[in-house]
């Protein structure tokens, strides 16, 4: 299964999440941002919580790169199942 996060255009990130009904109300996370994880009361507020979560989670990702080297390499390959 692929998680696909990346960004529309400069306004625009579009990102695929998991929301499931918990006790307290919604779950919800970005399995392509590893530990990127919110709830809400409603659905409604999850998702509103999941977009803030994830523009955080961007801008920590950006903090900690500034200044290393590095580069974006996409790899593909194909795996059995």
């Amino acid at each position: 299964m692929i998680f696909d996060c990346g960004r529309i255009n400069k306004n625009v990130i579009k990102c695929l999440v998991i929301i499931h009904k918990s006790k307290y109300g919604y779950d919800i996370h970005a399995p392509a941002l590893p530990g990127c994880h919110s709830q809400g009361a409603t659905e409604k507020e999850a998702l509103k919580n999941i977009q803030d979560a994830i523009l955080t989670y961007l801008e920590m990702e950006k903090d900690e790169l500034k200044g290393a080297e590095a580069r974006e390499i996409e790899v593909a390959f194909a795996c059995s199942g």
